[in-house]
């Protein structure tokens, strides 16, 4: 079942965090795209208090790091999907999400990275925010961002 948009904005405000100006893409594409009653967001990266989050796991960054990352880019796909859908009461269901996480060799914890995101989809959209994942790690992201995340996010028609 639907949320209305006061009770997003009601767990949103009990999480702490306020849905910041959508980003711009940094290259030639849409922010998001809705077709089939499927709202695909491009990847998000993470802008935490408006710095963009770089560097890489078991490298130069930790673990806690990464989370909080990942919930910054949760918050833009939230961002995203509320300025291209108007409304976030519109979520039927996230249906996946895809966490690309800069990283070493070394480092398997994405994971726990991408819990980030994932963890927050559930605090703000309750079982709605439940989903499928994966959680990939990658030698380098665009701009050298630590973590990245899409989403593929079920609809209701307006």
């Amino acid at each position: 079942m639907s949320m209305t948009d006061a009770q997003i904005e009601t767990r949103l405000a009990e999480l702490g965090l306020v849905l910041p100006e959508p980003a711009a893409p940094v290259a030639s594409y849409v922010p998001v795209v809705v077709a089939g009653g499927m709202a695909h967001v491009s990847g998000q990266l993470p802008f935490v208090e408006g710095e963009l989050v770089t560097g890489r796991l078991g490298e130069d960054v930790s673990l806690e790091q990464g989370i909080v990352a990942a919930q910054a880019c949760g918050v833009m796909i939230l961002a995203q999907l509320k300025a291209a859908l108007g409304s976030l009461s519109r979520i039927e269901r996230v249906v996946k999400l895809g966490a690309f996480v800069s990283s070493t060799a070394q480092f398997t914890d994405q994971p726990k990275v991408a819990n980030g995101a994932s963890e927050l989809m559930a605090a703000v959209l309750g079982e709605a925010g439940r989903h499928a994942r994966s959680a990939v790690g990658v030698p380098v992201l665009p701009l050298g961002a630590a973590v990245e995340v899409d989403a593929v996010v079920a609809v209701r028609a307006d």
